[in-house]
């Protein structure tokens, strides 16, 4: 399983400011029990440990404050984070040597640090951070073995331990960082799939709930628009057979046949988008389909001789679905694709299998691409980034897709292009 992406989002930074007050929590009450264990035992407040634990709360404190200060300032957040923890793991560091080193019962805070690395870093960061922390661990033990530093709170010389005792423990705490890096981590990993793809399935039903709503309406007053259009754009052609030519009359009869025919198309899509017509359940390949499709659009007026066709298919598999819906997500899918890319560009389609049965189906191109808050957005109605859009072609996409409780997903990036993709199971549909 590859480690998951990080992206900079709301979620990074809301994380970065629980890291920084938990920080703040831990440096608050370090300094707490170091004054009741001074005012209980009557420590002196020249006793040199104490205020080098003093100064170490004190640094704690203010780096804290001004991680807070450059949080929205850094131009580079997940390099920030890899340096505010790679500071704890140092910090940590000098609480185990302030209380004994080898003998210190703090290096538990080792596994605290990875910890939270994994929920912000995940994977790769957790482990990097173990590392880290057993190479300190271990050069400091050393080094205490060797007599080059002599820990504060240390009751006996590590030297009156053998020395595979000493090994030993070092082994143990360095297994122990990386075992519970992979854990966190793989379990962050998972929380964040799981998380996606709730609120991929809670989007999906909020869109599918507002489209019931408005379904039935919105396709009783679409044919209440197009009977009418087709007798006013039939009467509009009568007229120009019979009057005179004049050019003038000539160049508005036309406009507004052709304002008719536009409508006329929108008032379908909206239409088609409203009331797919009933399924017609049919085993078919999604290939020959879309080959079949990519033929019409190539003979398609939006369709581009500067525009590249990459196909990686796999052939053989099969679904369950009517062909003219289908074709029609195909074709919905192939104009937006077109439609993005201005020059040259190249489209990508594929069919691949995946794991349990299912098959991944994509068409991805090299357009102008979407920001974030619009790929959330772009299967809405009217939604559309192209002018004289009407909006409509993805949300038919979606429509059909909803008729067969299925999902649309959309990746993208503003100057890079997008890709939308959908998966398959084979035998019944479930994701196009």
């Amino acid at each position: 399983m590859d480690s998951y992406p990080i992206k900079p989002d709301n979620e990074f930074y809301h994380k970065l400011k629980w890291l920084i007050f938990f920080r703040l929590l831990f440096a608050t009450l370090l300094l707490g029990s170091s004054l009741v264990l001074q005012m209980s035992e009557k420590i002196s407040m020249t006793h040199q440990p104490l205020l080098l634990l003093y100064g170490l709360i004190a640094m704690i404190f203010f780096l804290s404050f001004c991680y807070a200060l450059l949080l929205y300032r850094t131009l580079y957040p997940v390099w920030f984070a890899y340096i505010q923890i790679s500071i704890d793991t140092f910090l940590v560091s000098l609480i185990i040597f302030l209380t004994g080193s080898y003998a210190s019962l703090f290096s538990f805070l080792y596994l605290v640090v990875i910890i939270y690395t994994s929920i912000i870093l995940f994977r790769n960061g957790s482990m990097i951070m173990a590392a880290l922390c057993g190479i300190q661990y271990g050069v400091m033990v050393d080094l205490e073995f060797y007599g080059i530093l002599s820990p504060f709170g240390a009751y006996e010389s590590i030297a009156i331990h053998p020395w595979s005792h000493i090994l030993y423990k070092v082994m143990i705490i360095m297994v122990a960082c990386f075992a519970v890096a992979f854990l966190s981590g793989v379990l962050a990993e998972q929380t964040k799939n799981t998380r996606r793809e709730l609120d991929a399935m809670e989007a999906h039903v909020r869109r599918v709930e507002k489209l019931a709503a408005v379904g039935e309406m919105a396709a009783g007053l679409a044919h209440e628009i197009k009977n009418p259009l087709a007798s006013l754009r039939g009467a509009v052609q009568m007229l120009n057979e019979d009057l005179p030519y004049d050019p003038d009359k000539e160049r508005l009869m036309s406009i507004i046949l052709r304002e008719a025919d536009r409508l006329g198309g929108l008032v379908s899509d909206f239409l088609l988008f409203a009331k797919p017509p009933a399924a017609k359940i049919e085993t078919v390949y999604p290939d020959k389909v879309l080959e079949e499709t990519l033929a019409l659009f190539q003979n398609d007026k939006k369709y581009r001789e500067n525009i590249q066709i990459v196909r990686n298919f796999c052939s053989g598999i099969k679904v369950n679905m009517d062909p003219f819906h289908l074709h029609q997500i195909f074709w919905n899918l192939l104009l937006n694709a077109a439609e993005a890319i201005t020059g040259q560009g190249k489209i990508t389609l594929s069919i691949s299998p995946l794991k349990n049965k299912f098959v991944a189906v994509s068409i991805s191109d090299t357009g102008c691409g979407m920001s974030e808050e619009l790929s959330k957005t772009i299967f809405n109605p009217f939604v559309s980034t192209k002018s004289g859009g009407t909006g409509l072609g993805l949300s038919i996409v979606q429509r059909i897709a909803d008729a067969y409780d299925c999902r649309l997903y959309v990746e993208s990036e503003v100057g890079k292009g997008s890709n939308i993709y959908a998966q398959t199971e084979t035998g019944r549909i479930s994701g196009i």
